[in-house]
């Protein structure tokens, strides 16, 4: 049984159910977060754009199962082709920001 008595912080809170930074089960848990983040935004710019999955990878050059597999957080996805998909297929930049 996992002890929540003495949490205070998020961070705490992810430490108890994913473990400490640089353990199999963190990496992997960081590695699906930030794939579900990525997931969401791109539903959300889509469906912004008033474009369906078809014609976003029409634009983007890529096929409409490859936008699926992304949205649903379930494809493994390449910077540039990432930047492609929001830059010319739904005229957006993509920041990105180094911790």
């Amino acid at each position: 049984m996992k002890d929540y008595k003495n949490i205070k912080t998020f961070d705490q809170l992810i430490e108890v159910e994913h473990g400490k930074i640089g353990t199999e089960s963190r990496t992997t848990y960081e590695k699906n977060s930030q794939m579900f983040i990525i997931s969401e935004m791109l539903k959300d710019a889509r469906k912004e754009a008033k474009i369906t999955q078809e014609q976003l990878a029409e634009k983007a050059g890529t096929k409409k199962s490859y936008i699926s597999r992304i949205e649903n957080g379930r494809g493994n996805i390449q910077l540039s082709t990432l930047i492609r998909i929001f830059e010319i297929g739904l005229n957006k930049k993509i920041g990105l920001t180094f911790l």
